[in-house]
């Protein structure tokens, strides 16, 4: 059985993830670094998933969870932190652990991955960046910067990579109605629900798919996936 590992899995895109991966017969590890109550309920709604509690931007926590793996298929590094404000607003510790997260999680989940990898012969690595790592947010540019990194990050792995046949490729998703949206008021809503040309919010369920379908194809690597509606074309 075919095994893969989901970073911030019990929310959002990555619960929904850890439910298509699930349904494709996958045996699955989801990781979180907080929130309980919300791994409590992700547990409920995925009874057959393993979640683990570990931090993606501390190496040793990552290491443990990837030793005791026998083996794995399907990497998706979706863990992510998000910040708004105005950069003279922003403060170090905030960039830092940002750049942490959004990209050092990236890394380090990669680097004990491959290794499975490897020793499988052939493999799949799905990155989540985001619409503003290909054109930049204001009042977002820390969170923007730190995801742009992780497109530029596949780019460069998949070239790496490819030679032992193991596929790396980035979805960057824009507006996805997720709790990281929440912050948004109905007039900021509606107001940027009218700048996507289908008209909408996309669904954690439609990133899910597509990073499923990323997953089956054998020739496609390095590339950056938008999932945006058509806000950025």
């Amino acid at each position: 059985m075919k095994r893969a590992l989901i970073t911030g899995g019990t929310r959002g895109i990555g619960l929904a993830c850890v439910k298509r991966f699930s349904e494709a017969g996958y045996l699955v590890t989801a990781l979180y670094s907080r929130g309980e109550e919300d791994a409590k309920e992700a547990k409920r709604l995925c009874p057959a998933a393993e979640f683990v509690r570990a931090d993606v931007a501390k190496e040793r926590e990552v290491a443990a969870v990837f030793e005791a793996l026998p083996s794995l298929d399907v990497l998706v590094n979706n863990a992510g932190v998000s910040l708004f404000a105005q950069v003279q607003d922003t403060s170090w510790e905030q960039w830092e652990r940002l750049m942490a997260v959004n990209a050092g999680g990236a890394f380090l989940c990669t680097k004990y991955a491959v290794k499975k990898m490897l020793r499988g012969g052939e493999g799949a690595i799905v990155n989540v960046s985001s619409v503003w790592g290909e054109t930049g947010g204001s009042c977002e540019s820390a969170y923007s910067a730190s995801k742009g990194a992780v497109i530029a990050f596949t780019k460069a792995l998949a070239k790496e990579l490819a030679p032992s046949h193991i596929t790396v490729n980035c979805v960057s998703p824009g507006a996805i109605d997720t709790q990281m949206n929440e912050r948004l008021s109905e007039e900021e809503r509606k107001a940027l629900e009218s700048e996507i040309p289908l008209g909408r919010f996309g669904k954690a369920g439609e990133v899910a798919e597509l990073i499923y379908q990323i997953t089956l194809q054998k020739y496609l690597t390095g590339q950056d996936i938008a999932l945006n509606g058509g806000y950025w074309m």
